[in-house]
Formats: structure tokens, sequence, C-alpha cells
């Protein structure tokens, strides 16, 4: 029997309500492709810029500006600017923010744990053989 996950948060909201848009949206904000990253980083205090550009390996100065606004405006990240010269910039996690490490490094240890046993889920169904399909009057048969 496989495990299954049978403790739902309540009722999930019908797709075309309100508070399902307004929840994807947030799960598209803490679920892209930087986000985590930043937010695991920032777990460990208050970056400057290059700091984090320098840690999250492989983001552009483009993305990581984008996806940190994108964290301030959501309430997830605080942005401090310091009148020096050059200005200094420092981003950490709001309160809202911190709430979410233990979703997301469960998430992000979830992942490394399971990459070797997805990647060999991967190879088993990369390597199956397409089953043919027959088109017969219309309608589509797999020959077996």
């Amino acid at each position: 029997m496989s495990p299954r996950y049978s403790h739902l948060p309540g009722a999930i909201p019908k797709p075309d309500t309100g508070g399902c848009e307004a929840t994807r949206l947030i799960l598209d904000r803490v679920g892209d492709k930087w986000s985590l990253y930043i937010i695991a980083t920032l777990s460990g205090g208050t970056r400057r810029f290059n700091e984090l550009k320098r840690e999250v390996d492989g983001i552009s100065q483009r993305m990581l500006t984008l996806t940190l606004r994108g964290l301030e405006r959501d309430g997830l990240v605080s942005r401090t600017v310091f009148p020096t010269i050059p200005p200094r910039v420092d981003y950490e996690l709001t309160e809202l923010g911190s709430t979410l490490l233990k979703p997301v490094m469960g998430l992000l240890k979830w992942a490394h744990e399971n990459q070797t046993v997805i990647e060999n889920a991967r190879q088993r169904f990369d390597e199956e053989p397409e089953q043919e399909q027959v088109l017969i009057k219309g309608v589509v048969y797999q020959r077996r």
C-alpha cells in the first residue's frame, strides 16, 4: 500500500472561487524557481544583494531583483536602505516570511532526499517503449 496524505487543511476552494485564485497566486510566488532558494538563504539572517547573488547559484541580477521585489511586495522579505555612499541595501525575512521556513525547508529536504529515487523513476519511464496506437474508423486503439 502506498503512503497517502489524508489530513487536508479544511475544505479546498473550488477552482473558480476568489479564494482559490488568491491561493494559487501565493503558491506561484513561493513555488517559483528562485523564491525557495532566496527564502532558505535568508533563513541565515540578513544579506546584502551581492551576497544573495553569490549564494543563490545561477540566478541573474535581473531575476534576483525581480524575485526580491515580488517577495517584498508579498510581505515576506523586507528591504532596508542605508544612506551611505554607495547606498547599502539589506534584505531579511519578515515575521511572515519566517513562518515559511518550516514548510520551505521541509520541501527542500524532501527534494534532496528523493532526488535519486525520482531520477531512477524518470529513467525507467524514458526507457519504456511507447505503445503503438492504431486508428480504426476514427477510434484510437492501443496495440499491446
